[in-house]
């Protein structure tokens, strides 16, 4: 990956809508060698996907909660049943296994507090699960889909 590459990938994780003409212009190089990158970082799985943000406020999913698990069962079997449900539950935006105190984190978002407590119950229902903490998010300060490139440019 060099510098254009790293430039091209910036300016699609702002604004996908981008046309290659457009992208081209601005790490200036012609359409095709622009597409082409574009076409490799997709094909080497750098770019995995272009997506829609939504708004969370005007679908009613703007209630997020932190969900914090801790589980006594740590085998195959009860992790790759866990993976299932929260891959099954469409609230979850993004779930990790921890290090630490904290056995799972979740990212839920819900359009109110009763509508998170059917995914709590939903969701205790099917896992067994030792202490459930929920922490809801009282106003948002930073949200963004862009991760930083910390790859030095050939």
């Amino acid at each position: 990956m060099d510098a254009i590459d790293i430039k091209l990938l910036n300016l699609l994780q702002h604004n996908a809508d981008l046309t290659v003409k457009e992208l081209a212009e601005k790490v200036y190089l012609s359409v095709t060698p622009c597409w082409k990158r574009i076409q490799k970082l997709t094909a080497d799985g750098v770019i995995r996907a272009r997506v829609a943000l939504l708004d969370a406020q005007k679908i009613r999913a703007n209630v997020i909660v932190i969900v914090a698990i801790r589980t006594n069962q740590h085998n195959a079997r009860w992790i790759e049943q866990f993976a299932a449900e929260v891959q099954r539950m469409p609230e979850v935006l993004e779930a990790y296994r921890m290090s630490g105190e904290v056995d799972y984190l979740l990212r839920v978002a819900v359009a109110s507090i009763e509508e998170y407590d059917r995914f709590y119950k939903r969701l205790s229902s099917r896992l067994e699960l030792a202490d459930v903490t929920s922490s809801f998010a009282m106003e948002q300060i930073k949200c963004t889909t862009a991760l930083p490139i910390n790859v030095e440019p050939k």
